[in-house]
């Protein structure tokens, strides 16, 4: 299940990093919150899209040849970006908003998954 996890939340990043990369004003649009930050940025937009397509890479990586030190390196950019949008939400108040859900599912709970796999992988290869 683990492998599933790693190599599924792989993907996601990998989607996400070619729809920042290909379709760059569209993402900006349509992605809950990111117009709230500012216009858009293209060289912001493509670094973070590559941070998601290192991380998704070694995830997949990590998923395939259940590699502790991929997992490591590849959900690591997903938790300090979680953590990141969390001092976000506490700094908007803890509001119950659109945002804040489409942040839960879109960034934290892959965050976690990703994590929670990666100690999971650790603990299979002792």
């Amino acid at each position: 299940m683990n492998r599933i996890i790693l190599v599924g939340v792989g993907g996601y990043a990998l989607f996400n990093a070619a729809f920042m990369l290909l379709a760059p004003q569209l993402w900006y649009a349509e992605v809950p919150g990111v117009a709230a930050t500012g216009p858009l940025n293209l060289h912001f937009a493509t670094d973070v899209a590559l941070a998601f397509l290192s991380s998704g890479l070694a995830l997949v990586w990590a998923g395939v040849k259940v590699d502790f030190s991929a997992a490591v390196f590849g959900s690591c950019w997903l938790m300090l970006h979680a953590l990141f949008h969390v001092s976000i939400w506490v700094q908007r108040g803890f509001p119950a908003d659109f945002v804040a859900v489409a942040n839960l599912l879109g960034i934290q709970l892959p965050a976690m998954l990703a994590a929670g796999a990666t100690l999971r992988t650790r603990e299979d290869k002792r």
